[in-house]
């Protein structure tokens, strides 16, 4: 645990006593601060109580003997309007932060050398932000990763010489540290997401903006509009910025020809690594991150070798174009993190010939935007409340049978791919769905797939 001593001898009110929260307030209690947690969950108030956290509503309490509100992410700080504990702070001056704020806090107040590479975009992250922890633990760097993926931030390792930090944030957790301040900043890219949080799409680029703004090195997807303004705006100001592109040639950064990453500077091209034959990592979604991993482990010291060799062993992430097992000419992939039709397309697009198991609780707009990826899909297995719909939209375009559950599709699309005449086949969970209908959450309907892959005789699993 990283105690949070930015308030040592002061009185701290937290709000939000989920994980992260509970976390949060043992921190600070370990940095010296006096906590008062609430809730709007009795369970949680009693849940933090018996963990020897104190507690009291925050509405009975006198606001102007605290230092700072520690705001849970998850609470609203401004829309659709700020939430009651956030308005108390206001009203009193107190200032409103979050777990990211305190690490950041700690990091300046310590260990300022620590590297510290942040990862933030609309979609990305999460294996943007394995991947360059694994190329940093594959090359024998102490690699601590966190924040929005897996541990609290606060959970993690405390400083030492040599530790890395690589930490996921949210817009949510962004807008709650005004001191972000990380050795390498990662913005991946920015479409409409969270505008229920933010207000507007311009409100919610500013937030992420400034991840990249507080960063000794800021690296920058310049593939959409939003992003390659804000490159622009930073380079302006001075700031240390490299663009990476997955889509375009740059004249300066780099970017994906193909599974080719380039490098371009000064007038020259240099190639830097190929992600062919990297199975977790297709896709031009993928070369986006892998572009980012290669920019961020640069700035904190390992060269292009070290990188590749990360590259080359990286097992990817659970439940996202996870590779699952092998079975003769057939390759079966986990993507069931893939909980609408956009989420999925990417997976769509990485393959030539898809037995692709879809459905479950549909999304708005079902899948009528996957229509370009049809000519790519041998068949469809449709499964849950979506299955009718889809079939719908899929029509005559596309062969589909309505198998109703994962186990037959699983079952059902082994027995059609393996038909396939020595072609390299995939079968892909890539739902295009939530997973309500049929499973608690994506992580137990990938775990479901992946178990229906392992009954088929003479599978064999990749990586387990």
């Amino acid at each position: 645990m990283i105690a949070a001593g930015a308030y040592a001898g002061q009185k701290v009110a937290l709000f939000g006593l989920g994980g992260s929260g509970i976390a949060t307030a043992h921190a600070l209690a370990a940095g010296g601060a006096r906590v008062v947690a609430w809730d709007d969950n009795p369970a949680s108030v009693e849940k933090a109580g018996a963990q020897s956290i104190d507690t009291a509503d925050l509405r009975q309490v006198d606001w102007q003997g605290f230092a700072a509100l520690v705001l849970s992410p998850g609470v609203p700080l401004t829309h659709p309007v700020p939430h009651w504990s956030v308005d108390l702070a206001r009203a009193a001056g107190v200032p409103v932060v979050g777990d990211i704020e305190l690490f950041s806090l700690e990091r300046a107040r310590l260990a300022p050398e620590s590297p510290f590479i942040a990862i933030t975009g609309t979609n990305g992250k999460s294996t943007t932000t394995a991947l360059i922890s694994h190329i940093l633990s594959a090359n024998r760097r102490d690699a601590q990763m966190g924040g929005n993926i897996g541990r609290a931030v606060l959970t993690l390792e405390p400083f030492a010489p040599g530790r890395h930090y690589v930490v996921e944030c949210s817009s949510y957790q962004i807008e709650l540290a005004p001191s972000i301040n990380p050795s390498a900043g990662i913005l991946l890219n920015l479409t409409p997401d969270h505008l229920d949080r933010h207000g507007t799409m311009q409100h919610y680029a500013a937030i992420k903006e400034r991840l990249v703004a507080g960063s000794d090195t800021a690296i920058i997807g310049v593939d959409d509009s939003y992003c390659a303004g804000i490159a622009d705006r930073l380079e302006r100001a001075g700031k240390t910025v490299v663009r990476i592109s997955a889509r375009s040639a740059l004249t300066d950064g780099l970017y994906a020809d193909g599974a080719q990453l380039v490098e371009a500077a000064g007038g020259e091209l240099r190639p830097v690594v190929s992600l062919h034959g990297i199975g977790s990592l297709r896709g031009r979604h993928n070369a986006q991150n892998a572009l980012a991993a290669v920019a961020a482990c640069r700035s904190v010291g390992l060269n292009d070798a070290e990188i590749a060799q990360g590259l080359k062993s990286f097992p990817g992430l659970a439940h996202r174009m996870e590779q699952v097992a092998r079975l003769d000419n057939v390759l079966f992939v986990n993507d069931s993190k893939a909980t609408n039709a956009e989420a999925a397309a990417p997976a769509l697009s990485s393959f030539e010939r898809i037995h692709w198991i879809a459905g479950g609780l549909a999304k708005e707009g079902g899948i009528a935007s996957l229509k370009p990826f049809f000519g790519r899909i041998a068949k469809a297995y449709l499964i849950g409340e979506a299955a009718p719909a889809f079939a719908a939209t899929l029509g005559d375009d596309v062969a589909y049978e309505i198998s109703g559950t994962l186990e037959a599709a699983v079952a059902h699309a082994a027995r059609d791919a393996r038909r396939d005449d020595g072609k390299e086949a995939v079968v892909l969970l890539s739902p295009a769905c939530a997973s309500f209908d049929q499973f608690k959450n994506f992580e137990v309907r990938g775990e479901a797939f992946r178990a229906a892959v392992e009954t088929l005789e003479d599978v064999q699993p990749i990586g387990g």
